[in-house]
């Protein structure tokens, strides 16, 4: 009687044990996407100075096994360079991303009231109602609710009227580059975005350019503010122009992101052994690096991965010898729990 009720006792464990793995929050794929394109693009003509528009979408994604969306978050940068008639860079004051301008981006005041209920809401609020919608569906079922490049009716009822198509590119990318994590829906999914420029005036000898440069680095956080997981990305664009301020840019030019390019970007044949091992590893490589460099560790910890404008020796012993400052900049705000 003893040994039954012993192998029962065995037997219930067991199951006891099996029920309680079974009661763990399940694990769910994360990634980044990010969509770069052209925007307007004009000259200078005497009276008003020449700029050209760059835009990149970014999105974030958990998704479960069946392919629907957990979370999602979106943001999205659009950067101006700036040029004179006399082929001067005027530099940009500051940058910050629709989201972070708030109510200051201006599209209550200026946007179109396309769902005809008397309110145009702002781009954060309206990419929130967007992202309402999006969480719960397959990135299939995102895509059917889209019309003319705008969202259905679902979407534009609850506050969403502006154009959709470029944040279901971003997040069709997003859920393409989708990897197995340690990230559940217990966790929180942040995204920062940075971006910065470099730029320099036209002489008879040298056209006049304005590089920039958008860094975004999306993390999830664990109940204590640690990183689980992250993914960064750069898009790197270069506008030129004459000493009359007059540019060519061809903005049908499809543009990449420095990941997305992978071994074209050219950097393991051209770039510098900083760290001494006799190999420069191609951007993706060096991200992946640094993505590494990024787990566990808190917005603070993060920040004091830089050094000089470059990777302390851990981060660079890891193969990551790129100049990180906007990458960790992007980072730390990703990891800042909010």
């Amino acid at each position: 009687m003893k040994k039954i009720l012993s192998v029962f006792l065995a037997v219930l464990l067991v199951a006891s044990l099996f029920t309680l793995a079974g009661c763990g929050a399940k694990e769910l794929k994360f990634g980044l996407g990010v969509s770069a394109k052209y925007g307007k693009s004009t000259s200078a003509d005497g009276e008003t100075n020449g700029n050209t528009e760059v835009t990149a979408t970014v999105a974030a994604v958990l998704v479960d096994e069946s392919g629907k969306i957990v979370k999602c978050v979106i943001d999205e940068a659009l950067n101006k360079a700036n040029y004179t008639s006399e082929g001067k860079a005027v530099a940009n004051e500051s940058f910050k991303t629709k989201g972070e301008q708030g109510a200051d981006y201006g599209m209550a005041a200026y946007g179109t009231d396309l769902n005809k209920d008397g309110v145009v809401k702002e781009w954060n609020e309206q990419i929130a109602a967007f992202v309402s919608n999006v969480e719960g569906k397959t990135i299939d079922e995102v895509k059917a609710m889209v019309v003319d490049g705008y969202g259905n009716d679902d979407i534009q009822t609850a506050g969403c009227t502006m154009a959709v198509a470029p944040y279901v590119t971003a997040l069709e990318k997003a859920v393409a580059n989708a990897k197995e994590s340690k990230a559940t829906a217990d966790d929180t999914l942040n995204l920062g975005i940075v971006s910065s420029e470099e730029v320099a005036d036209a002489t008879e000898d040298k056209a006049g350019s304005v590089e920039l440069n958008a860094s975004a680095t999306a993390a999830v956080l664990d109940k204590d503010g640690k990183v689980v997981v992250a993914a960064t990305d750069v898009v790197s664009t270069t506008v030129s122009f004459d000493t009359k301020g007059v540019t060519d840019v061809d903005t049908t030019k499809a543009l990449s992101t420095k990941a997305e390019l992978g071994e074209n970007y050219g950097m393991a044949a051209h770039g510098t052994d900083l760290n001494g091992d006799g190999v420069v590893k191609e951007w993706n490589e060096q991200g992946a690096a640094f993505d590494a460099a990024l787990v566990g560790k808190t917005a603070d910890e993060i920040a004091g991965l830089e050094k000089d404008g470059y990777g302390t020796e851990a981060v660079q012993t890891a193969g990551c010898t790129i100049a990180i400052s906007d990458m960790v900049k992007a980072a730390v705000k990703a990891a800042t729990v909010k």
